[in-house]
């Protein structure tokens, strides 16, 4: 696979197939990659990535804009803006948006998760 650059102006955000008041801009899939997906969620204000697992696949998680709260190690904490999450495959982790604003993140899965 060959270098890829995306231009902010030709991200496209979709509805979440899972979460509701969450959209999804697939960046990389495995499509392009077979190693790594990643993507951008932005979460409106009291919605959330409920609580959830993934049986193959490692999940990165930094947040670039906004608060809320995480489900890591079995208990809420809370996170903003600069915070990274990494959560092993089969381990239970959601996010919650907590604040007044968009939270959104940047999601690596490895494999690719779609």
């Amino acid at each position: 696979m060959a270098g890829v650059l995306i231009k902010s102006a030709d991200i496209r955000f979709e509805p979440h197939p899972k979460f509701a008041g969450v959209e999804i801009a697939k960046l990389i899939t495995s499509e392009k990659n077979s190693e790594v997906s990643v993507s951008i969620l932005k979460i409106s204000p009291g919605s959330s990535a409920s609580v959830h697992l993934h049986e193959k696949e490692v999940d990165s998680i930094y947040i670039l804009k906004g608060t809320g709260k995480a489900y890591v190690n079995g208990e809420w904490v809370d996170i903003g803006e600069g915070d990274y999450i990494f959560v092993p495959p089969g381990e239970e982790h959601g996010i919650e948006n907590t604040g007044e604003e968009e939270l959104i993140l940047l999601a690596t899965h490895a494999p690719p998760l779609f």
